[in-house]
């Protein structure tokens, strides 16, 4: 029995280690991927503006990259709650064994790219450069300000919702921040702006759910490693997600149209920034409905969900860089409506 000791001990380390390893891989590569997504904002507006003649917006692309910390805490947040809201509809699903929360740690860096896009705002759409530079007190006053004001408190009250008992009550703090972006990215000056905010609204929170319930699905397919649950689960979230990709498709040619009316739009996809980016958008949500459709076959194909899973994970990345691109529109000036 002693010799057996060993050997049995030597085995639970290797294992560990080997278990140790894989983890230190994934965040190696988790971090070289936030790395590359981190470029998207900061070298996108400048690549997207040159030989437009089009003027840059100030700091553009610390703006964008802001937005997309931004937009990513409220995917992360919102993906978390309607993933969970999936499972608890699986049968038999083992809902006492899921991963820790993100939300909590997505509500602090939502909070953090709220407050500085709000300094940005009380200093006039300019970098601050000192702290006296900023009029706190004039956010009341506008209606950008009080807008970016309404995300920084809805990011800290939807943190310590997150951390309390009831963490689905930060599903209108989510809300609150979504229709902020919507109000902000149509300014009453704009033709139609309810309109535009109302596609606006629709269209970030169907890719929200798109984008980060697909990231804690498949957090939940790592962990269950129950291939009936997980089939179920990963089948029931496709079926959604086919819905909200036809509302995403819709409200995005609804939004486009809006702002490069039909018989400008080839033309405007060329020769604007916002053309250029939007292209790149629409190419990558191409490429994300590809590996959509490849994760589906898969999964009909096979008995264990996790076959399905590296196609599923690279359409998580890709919907990473959608989201990255969708940030930098925001920085970029808007088409001139011919």
């Amino acid at each position: 029995m002693s010799s057996i000791r060993p050997s049995t001990d030597a085995g639970g380390e290797v294992g560990a280690a080997r278990v140790s390893a894989a983890g230190g891989r994934r965040a190696v590569a988790a971090l070289v991927l936030v790395g590359l997504a981190a470029l998207i904002p900061l070298l996108g507006p400048p690549i997207a503006l040159r030989g437009t003649g089009e003027a840059a917006v100030p700091a553009d692309g610390g703006i964008a990259l802001l937005r997309t910390v931004l937009f990513a805490a409220v995917c992360v947040s919102a993906g978390e709650l309607f993933a969970a809201r999936l499972a608890r509809r699986v049968p038999g699903a083992p809902l006492d064994d899921t991963p820790r929360s993100w939300a909590p740690v997505a509500a602090g860096a939502g909070f953090v790219a709220a407050l500085c896009l709000a300094s940005v705002v009380a200093n006039g759409n300019l970098v601050p450069r000192r702290l006296s530079d900023m009029d706190i007190g004039g956010l009341y006053e506008t209606r950008d300000g009080v807008l970016a004001l309404l995300e920084v408190n809805a990011f800290v009250v939807a943190g310590l919702c997150a951390l309390s008992r009831r963490p689905a009550t930060q599903v209108w703090l989510l809300a609150a921040v979504a229709v902020a972006e919507a109000l902000r990215a149509h300014p009453t000056t704009e033709y139609s702006p309810l309109l535009g905010s109302g596609l606006t609204l629709v269209h970030v929170t169907c890719a929200a759910l798109w984008a980060g319930g697909l990231l804690h699905v498949l957090r939940l397919l790592r962990r269950w490693r129950d291939p009936e649950a997980g089939a179920a689960l990963l089948g029931l979230y496709s079926r959604v997600a086919a819905v909200l990709f036809a509302v995403i498709t819709m409200t995005g040619v609804g939004s486009t149209l809006r702002r490069m009316p039909a018989g400008t739009v080839l033309e405007q996809l060329t020769t604007t920034a916002y053309g250029r980016t939007l292209l790149a958008k629409l190419l990558l949500v191409a490429a994300v409905a590809v590996l959509a459709l490849c994760a589906r076959r898969r999964l009909r194909r096979a008995t264990d969900p996790l076959t399905a899973y590296s196609p599923a994970r690279t359409e998580v990345v890709a919907l990473g860089a959608v989201v990255a691109v969708s940030a930098v529109l925001t920085a970029l000036p808007v088409p001139i409506r011919w």
